[in-house]
């Protein structure tokens, strides 16, 4: 009969995050990343393999944990306010730490296919996400009649990845609340 994991998977991941934040994944070192989660090194390499499939892994349940979560704002369509609300959620959860996922793409984005992928993926459906918000908030005529939709929806996509690594910079600042501020407020209809 199989022995039975003495560890927490979703809570080994959870705390790979914050390693992986810190220290990027080539400065996050297997000693402090055993140590952290509390597995052992054998555990560590039964499980996972090595510590790239890991980082697979963290990404992966960082994205479901978090980043999902963000998503909802605008997966909800309600025009404006769902964007406004994505932003003042990310803007919190990038605070003086930046995203996992951009992190990642920073670093090794050039050189490791699946980092990559899973970034292009986010980035898309983040796209594809503001793209629907603001057709909604069009139709409601909550924005300028005359905004090209897909061009706003790429730059509000670049913007998130910019406040990602400027959260690292500003840490505890209003600096993103006031960038988002004047990011959304030019495409607001004037009431």
């Amino acid at each position: 009969m199989p022995r039975k994991p003495q560890y927490n998977i979703d809570l080994v991941l959870t705390l790979a995050i914050d390693i992986f934040l810190e220290h990027g994944y080539h400065g996050a070192i297997m000693d402090e990343i055993i140590f952290r989660t509390g597995f052992n090194r054998r555990g560590f390499y039964v499980e996972f393999g090595s510590k790239q499939a890991f980082l697979y892994k963290v990404l992966n349940h960082y994205q479901s944990k978090y980043l999902q979560e963000l998503m909802k704002n605008l997966e909800s369509k309600q025009g404006l306010d769902s964007i406004n609300s994505f932003f003042t959620e990310y803007v919190s959860h990038v605070k003086g730490k930046g995203c996992l996922l951009i992190n990642c793409i920073t670093e090794l984005g050039f050189d490791d296919e699946t980092v990559r992928g899973v970034g292009r993926h986010y980035l898309d459906s983040l796209q594809i996400a503001f793209i629907g918000c603001l057709e909604k908030a069009q139709n409601l005529g909550q924005v300028q009649p005359h905004i090209n939709i897909e061009s706003t929806a790429l730059q509000l996509t670049s913007y998130v990845q910019g406040f990602a690594v400027n959260a690292v910079l500003a840490g505890d600042t209003d600096e993103l609340q006031l960038a988002t501020q004047a990011l959304l407020g030019p495409l607001a209809v004037k009431q």
